[in-house]
């Protein structure tokens, strides 16, 4: 070979190289794709999630050594691309969706129960147990910004307008708006006497409201966050008097309620009804007996639909609610335990786990057809990267 031909190849090697189309870049270069389609399931009994594309219904990565994902959930970067993971074990973990990798992981607490990214996507919230209150971070790096102690178990942190982080204390029984305009030394608003024992918050999806489930009393604690300045007022809190109340053996998750055109849908506590309440004036406009307690009362997108499922002993089935009629229209079993139900963005199919058969199934919601099956170990919570586009997701 001639000094010209190795010069050549050596040239080349360089060039191939300083463009990144060496061997090692290749193999580190993600898959060019999109992030819209994606989304992780969350294996609870093996500290693991995997990484999945909705359009092709199939896995594509699974994501080790998160700890303990018992109570999991997730947030996404306001670009779609990482998944921020809280688990039960106080630890939050930063994933990549493109490349399938654990980026950062960190242990911030003893005992947390979910969190929330900020509307400027900077900061990343986590609710605690153990020590209570909420602790935020750089969502960059996951360095740590403020402290926010409480004394008391913080439940049902969601993001809101401007900047803002509004969590619900447990055991004192308040609501707690968190300004973080300056993210070092946040504003605190607090309300009072909201109720016995709130066990869960949710935000309406224009940020308007925020509305905490009682578990110690009937009713539900409601704040304006357009006009805080007017106080906490109680709504529903005749709904289940004078009734016998079911044992509750897994709490409602008010994230997991339902808004559809004027009325939302929110599950009874103790009792097997979804509760309708009119948007305008917050009273109840009716209810529907269901199946048993429910857990999870989900809209799809269009609103059309409500999806139910349910505590044990019943939670091998799910129902539907159809909104105009306001009845059910279609009951199934998927299997034994149904955790948890994610849409789609537009809603044409609905991803469902079923954690006692180590699967989770892919229905398409207009005819009810199994599309899919997805293997996956005790797999509960379902998150898509939609949700970076949503307040309080």
């Amino acid at each position: 070979m001639t000094v010209r031909k190795l010069a050549l190849i050596a040239f080349t090697g360089l060039l191939f190289t300083a463009l990144g189309f060496g061997s090692a870049a290749l193999a580190e270069t993600p898959t060019l794709r999109g992030t819209g389609d994606l989304g992780i399931i969350i294996e609870r009994a093996t500290g693991q999630v995997i990484i999945f594309d909705s359009t092709t219904k199939k896995a594509l990565f699974t994501v080790s050594e998160l700890g303990d994902l018992s109570h999991a959930s997730a947030v996404f970067s306001r670009d779609g691309r990482y998944a921020f993971v809280f688990g039960r074990d106080g630890g939050l973990s930063k994933v990549d969706l493109l490349t399938g990798r654990l980026v950062k992981r960190i242990v911030q607490a003893g005992n947390s129960i979910g969190g929330a990214i900020s509307q400027d996507g900077t900061l990343v919230a986590v609710s605690n147990y153990e020590p209570g209150g909420i602790r935020v971070f750089d969502s960059t790096t996951l360095a740590p910004v403020s402290d926010i102690p409480t004394d008391s178990k913080v439940v049902g942190l969601v993001d809101a307008p401007g900047n803002k982080f509004v969590f619900t204390l447990y055991d004192s029984g308040e609501i707690w708006i968190a300004d973080m305009t300056l993210p070092h030394s946040p504003k605190i608003s607090r309300f009072h006497d909201i109720g016995e024992l709130p066990y869960d918050g949710l935000i309406t999806p224009d940020g308007h409201y925020y509305l905490a489930g009682l578990f110690g009393e009937d009713g539900i604690a409601l704040l304006d966050l357009w006009k805080p300045e007017d106080g906490v007022r109680r709504v529903l809190h005749q709904y289940g008097r004078g009734e016998d109340k079911l044992p509750v053996y897994k709490m409602p998750h008010l994230e997991g309620w339902a808004e559809a055109g004027e009325f939302l849908f929110l599950p009874a506590v103790g009792s097997p009804e979804v509760l309708i309440v009119s948007r305008i004036d917050w009273h109840e406009v009716g209810r529907i007996r269901v199946h048993g307690q429910p857990v999870f009362v989900v809209a799809r997108p269009d609103g059309r639909q409500v999806w139910v499922n349910f505590a044990h002993p019943f939670n091998n089935t799910v129902q539907v609610i159809d909104v105009p009629a306001k009845k059910i229209v279609y009951t199934f079993e998927p299997g034994p335990a149904v955790l948890h139900m994610e849409f789609t963005p537009r809603g044409e199919q609905v991803w469902v786990s079923v954690r006692d058969k180590d699967q989770v199934n892919v229905y398409d919601t207009q005819t009810f057809n199994l599309l899919a099956t997805i293997p996956a170990e005790s797999p509960s919570g379902i998150f898509l990267s939609s949700r970076a586009h949503k307040i309080g997701l």
